[in-house]
């Protein structure tokens, strides 16, 4: 099986952001050619030309990238430093390693694992962590390790005192796949890196059990889902990507569930790729994603 086009030997992606001037992009060019880059793709956006923000994803070839990049990083913080942009530069030959949380719902969680084996994301899983057993098996068959991480209660902080135990050091971001646990401001603080999110869009019309049953009682014609990073503010963080599906009067909850599952599976993994492939920027609690 191919792996993922972004896993590429060589191929480094820089990010930059920071206030928009007229040279940026001359600035960020002329910086890959003389350290004997060779730009692949290169997207960029401003959100006013006039002193707004400038952000720009550019990846590029270079050969002997891992002996280079010091080299590269160095001229980096001079050249762009002075000009007050933020940068970051990554290998795209080292996949990032996610870690799952997930519940009794299987359909993301799964999705994730079987594009992972068919080489769709380029990513590395050294675990599933879950606070039920039901889908342990199953995690197990793709040749994950399976963690069982009981939360019941109101005091959750033995077990995500747990959970940051297990991921401390091992992962680079945290995926929610229908995690169905609030998790606290100071877990999102201990874990130290970013977690994503996959819900339904019904919210805040059809808060908390059975949104699909009130949404077919309220006649609703779309529905849909959203994938965002997790903030202490519930489900408010910055959004990585929605979609919707149409449905019609003549579908059951049920229906509308199992239409629901489908959409939250593809918002889900398109954000966990862009994500992956470091395509989104985060900027106060929004994102410029570049698909």
């Amino acid at each position: 099986m191919t792996t993922h086009l972004e896993l590429r030997r060589d191929h480094a992606c820089l990010i930059v952001h920071g206030p928009d001037r007229s040279g940026i992009v001359a600035a960020v060019t002329a910086l890959v050619a003389r350290n004997l880059g060779n730009i692949v793709t290169l997207d960029q956006y401003s959100d006013n030309p006039e002193g707004g923000e400038f952000f720009q994803r550019v990846v590029f070839h270079r050969v002997d990238l891992q002996a280079a990049l010091p080299a590269i990083e160095a001229d980096l913080d001079e050249t762009l430093g002075p000009l007050g942009l933020e940068w970051r530069l990554t290998d795209q030959s080292i996949p990032k390693r996610m870690a799952i949380l997930a519940s009794t719902s299987d359909h993301c969680l799964l999705e994730l694992l079987w594009r992972h084996r068919r080489g769709e994301l380029p990513v590395t899983i050294p675990m599933v962590i879950s606070n039920h057993t039901n889908t342990a098996e199953d995690v197990r068959s793709f040749g994950i390790p399976f963690f069982h991480v009981p939360s019941q209660g109101a005091d959750k902080s033995a077990a995500e005192a747990r959970i940051i135990e297990l991921l401390k050091g091992n992962v680079d971001f945290v995926v929610l796949a229908r995690y169905m646990q609030i998790l606290s401001d100071r877990f999102l603080d201990e874990v130290g890196v970013p977690v994503i999110n996959i819900h339904h869009s019904f919210l805040p019309a059809f808060i908390g059990a059975a949104p699909y049953r009130k949404a077919k009682e309220r006649g609703v014609k779309l529905i849909g889902a959203t994938s965002h990073y997790v903030t202490a503010d519930l489900d408010e963080g910055p959004i990585i990507e929605q979609d919707v599906a149409r449905v019609t009067h003549a579908m059951t909850a049920g229906d509308l569930q199992a239409r629901g599952a489908y959409v939250e599976r593809a918002v889900l993994s398109r954000a966990v790729e862009w994500h992956a492939q470091d395509r989104v920027i985060r900027h106060g609690n929004s994102t410029i994603v570049f698909t």
